[in-house]
């Protein structure tokens, strides 16, 4: 492209910005730096193949594209653009594309894959990406990316629609466990690694969702205002990463930017994604978010799930009309056809697909939560777990005893099999050893006594046959006001359960009511879960159940929590801890996609079982299965606190590794955790979360996650970076120099400690004196994940490229290298950086 052509594109994007700059610049200047990478660290997997562009098994390149377009009706060709009902019914998969049988185009089968291939079938039930990417280490990143593509190919797919590449702006956006980091470098480094691990196997990575998908609250409909410099410097890292790696898909956003549907966005699409990155897949949309046909396509969207609402008939309708030339229909299917094509999707003898290895996935899942372990918090040596305390052990909280291995929603994996923690420490903890647990919360209630009703009903083993209805009204009394909790689990059709004349649990609209949770959605046995806590005055009460049975029939019961339930709970809580020399308190949050979060603080009674355990026994460790950020009020009365996200199948005994020393917690946070709900980056200010009026503003511009942290200033509860170990470490001798536009970082790192240790040393730097534009604080620059036993050091380098030392200009459209000298700084967390050293980039 032309600096013209440049130009008028950022006009155009000027205009749809309303005013606010040009957003994305079509990158028609030559970059004033090279593309990242070149200072990365180290992220090939030993073995795997460079590119991660898919199997190699192409069959002629472009003629035979265009040799097969000709073949093509348009009836064909906009059936290949756009999501139709697989007649295998295979169930649990995300989508599928029919081909045309008769010039040997296969048909495409699409699953979700965030943490696992998400089938009606069984698969490695990955660490969410939050506790991956707390590792640091694009290696295993890899890795786990190669999981999700031999099993994706081995479980009959071909498309897998990840990994999601938003940053984490909000700690109360609902997807933060499915996505990786606050920060652009960490993110993209990450990205890029998965996509090619997924693509070693020859299943195609759908990068999402391009671009800003940052919540779930009006994701289909706010309208996200953002400038260019930001966008360039923040959300866009992680996609230019993972069409770097080669991503055969991306797919587009619901809502808007800067006045228009991402999936309707020229300078998005057409001008950044494939004018400036040279993007050659195919765009396909998020499900149901096609919004047009004409403005659509033309854009650059290719093909729409789950069906043809607008590339359908409509489509059709638009060619034969003279809106849509055919010629876009053809180039739409040309990218489609080309990437399959590039996986060997179009060879007569189609590329085998592996068999499952199941053992293979453990391990990976078993290795990435373990090595993503972030000990937040460990005084009066509370952890590891050794001696006296690790022979008398009081376990607590629902989430002990029932694994919680992911979270809801389209990251939802259907596990070989999962250990409860409980077992996992009782195993470990061995013979000799008392382990005792306690509930302390309920999360699937307690039976209704069926005197409790009258008439008298047994509702805790329900039957209702096929095509039957069963019905039951009674009333009950209560002697004082109580807070209760009514759940009714069941296996078919949800029964309609009516207090007092109020629908308990009434069908939610939406995409709502589909994503129900990971844990609390369903009971332990599989039946399906919904509650409703609610305050009850004394008197009388009137409750009806209406069950249908359908074509199969199904089972329901209907169960309750009380006060005195509550308190008898947290009573044998109590009194376990107080009799044990250690406890362990698993707390949980039930995050899912469809909704955000409405508090950071741990759901339902939880702060208050942590409190009272912790005031009965202080070596109280909480381990804390969380999505994102949380507030901890009770955190200065516990003696540990260990995050471990949602970790997979193989979480139990990742976190019994973890407790009882067998590895170094070597996780380190990847967002900041905030000290209070208003002081985060969007907190005090709902114009950027969750928007006025259906818009949205980016205005903390390049301040995102920790950035926004030191430009304001602000204490957060524990800084992006932090984890600690159980050992200690040392960091000396900085050296700073100039090298081919960029710098070189080394120093020193010592573990000081007695026992083999794993740290992560992180490289910031400042910002340049010389430009006039602005720049973080610190930004992250690099980084390394190092294990060391006790006594060694180990000399670490890291090269700052030229892409870390730059901003986007606005103006000039291009990166702009920061000159003169930067102040760079080393240590083990953003706010824990003894070394601190400064020195000029050479010129280039």
């Amino acid at each position: 492209m032309s600096e013209d052509v440049s130009r008028r594109s950022a006009m155009r994007l000027f205009a749809a910005a309303g005013g606010m700059g040009a957003v994305l610049g079509a990158g028609g200047c030559a970059p004033a730096v090279p593309p990242p990478g070149a200072g990365e660290p180290a992220a090939e997997a030993a073995g795997a193949p460079a590119a991660g562009r898919g199997t190699g098994t192409g069959t002629g390149g472009a003629a035979r594209i265009d040799a097969l377009l000709e073949q093509l009706t348009l009836q064909e060709k906009t059936a290949l653009l756009h999501g139709a009902p697989d007649p295998a019914d295979p169930g649990g998969q995300a989508g599928y594309v029919p081909g045309v049988q008769r010039v040997g185009i296969p048909a495409l089968r699409f699953a979700d894959g965030s943490a696992g291939v998400r089938v009606s079938r069984p698969a490695t039930a990955l660490p969410a990406p939050v506790l991956l990417a707390s590792a640091f280490d694009p290696a295993l990143a890899r890795a786990y990316g190669r999981v999700i593509g031999r099993e994706g190919r081995a479980l009959g797919q071909d498309v897998v629609l990840a990994p999601m590449a938003n940053l984490i702006r909000s700690p109360f956006a609902g997807r933060n466990f499915e996505t990786f980091s606050e920060d652009p470098r960490l993110t993209a480094d990450l990205v890029g690694e998965v996509v090619r691990g997924i693509q070693d196997e020859g299943l195609i990575a759908t990068v999402k969702h391009f671009a800003l998908a940052n919540q779930e609250q009006g994701r289909d409909t706010v309208d996200v205002s953002v400038g260019e410099q930001t966008l360039r410097e923040t959300e866009l890292r992680g996609f230019e990463a993972a069409v770097a790696a080669g991503a055969g898909a991306v797919m587009g956003s619901s809502h808007k930017v800067n006045g228009v549907h991402a999936g309707e966005s020229r300078p998005l699409l057409d001008e950044l994604l494939r004018g400036s990155w040279g993007f050659d897949g195919w765009v396909v949309s998020d499900r149901g978010a096609a919004h047009s046909t004409v403005a659509a396509i033309r854009a650059g969207l290719d093909m729409e799930m789950p069906g043809g609402t607008h590339f359908g008939g409509p489509l059709r309708e638009a060619v034969r009309g003279g809106s849509v030339p055919e010629a876009a229909v053809d180039q739409a299917v040309h990218r489609i056809l080309s990437t399959m094509d590039r996986f060997g999707l179009l060879a007569a003898r189609q590329p085998a697909r592996p068999p499952r290895d199941a053992a293979a996935g453990a391990r990976v899942a078993r290795k990435v939560a373990t090595a993503g372990a972030v000990l937040l918090r460990n005084e009066r040596g509370t952890l590891p777990l050794t001696g006296a305390a690790a022979r008398s052990i009081a376990v607590i909280g629902p989430t002990a005893q029932v694994p919680f291995t992911g979270g809801g929603g389209s990251s939802h994996v259907v596990p070989d099999g999962a250990d409860a923690p409980l077992t996992a420490i009782r195993r470990r903890a061995g013979n000799g050893s008392t382990v005792r647990y306690a509930l302390g919360e309920d999360l699937y209630g307690r039976p209704l006594p069926a005197k409790l009703l009258s008439p008298a009903a047994d509702v805790e083993h329900r039957e209702v046959g096929p095509g039957r209805v069963w019905t039951h009204e009674g009333t009950f009394h209560l002697a004082a006001d109580d807070e209760w909790t009514l759940l009714v689990h069941y296996t078919g059709t949800r029964p309609v359960v009516r207090l007092d004349g109020e629908d308990l649990f009434p069908v939610r609209p939406g995409m709502a009511e589909h994503y129900a949770g990971g844990l609390l959605g369903s009971a332990p046995d599989g039946m399906a879960v919904r509650r409703r806590t609610f305050a009850l005055k004394a008197g009388t009460h009137r409750l009806t159940v209406t069950a249908a049975g359908g074509a199969r029939g199904q089972r329901l019961r209907l169960r309750h929590i009380t006060g005195a339930i509550r308190a008898a709970d947290l009573a044998e809580a109590v009194r376990i801890a107080k009799a044990a020399r250690s406890v362990v308190l698993f707390a949980y949050e039930d995050a899912t996609e469809g909704r955000d979060r409405t508090s950071l603080a741990l759901p339902g009674g939880q702060e208050r079982l942590i409190e009272a355990v912790a005031a009965a026994n202080p070596r109280t460790t909480v381990v804390l299965n969380t999505p994102s950020g949380t507030t901890m009020p009770w955190l200065s009365r516990t003696g540990a606190v260990l995050q471990m996200y949602y970790p997979g199948q193989e979480g139990a005994g990742a976190t019994a590794d973890v407790l009882f020393g067998d590895v170094d917690p070597g996780g380190r946070l990847t967002q900041t955790f905030p000290a209070d709900e208003r002081t985060t980056p969007v907190g005090a200010d709902p114009a950027r979360y969750p928007g006025v009026g259906g818009r949205q503003e980016y205005s903390e511009g390049v301040h995102v996650g920790h950035r926004w942290y030191d430009a304001k200033r602000a204490t957060p509860l524990f800084p992006f970076g932090h984890g600690l170990s159980y050992t200690t470490w040392q960091y000396e001798k900085l050296t700073v120099r100039a090298q081919r536009g960029g710098l070189r970082v080394e120093f020193t790192v010592r573990n000081t400690g007695r026992r083999k240790g794993t740290d992560v040393a992180q490289v910031y730097v400042g910002p340049s004196e010389e430009l006039r534009l602005d720049q973080p604080v610190r930004a992250l620059a690099g980084y390394r994940r190092i294990t060391l036993p006790p006594g060694a050091a180990q000399r670490v380098t890291i090269d700052i490229d030229a892409r870390a030392l730059s901003s986007w200009d606005p103006e000039r459209h291009a990166w702009v290298l920061g000159s003169g000298r930067r102040e760079v700084f080393a240590g083990r967390s953003s706010r824990e950086l003894p070394l601190r050293s400064k020195a000029a980039p050479a010129s280039r």
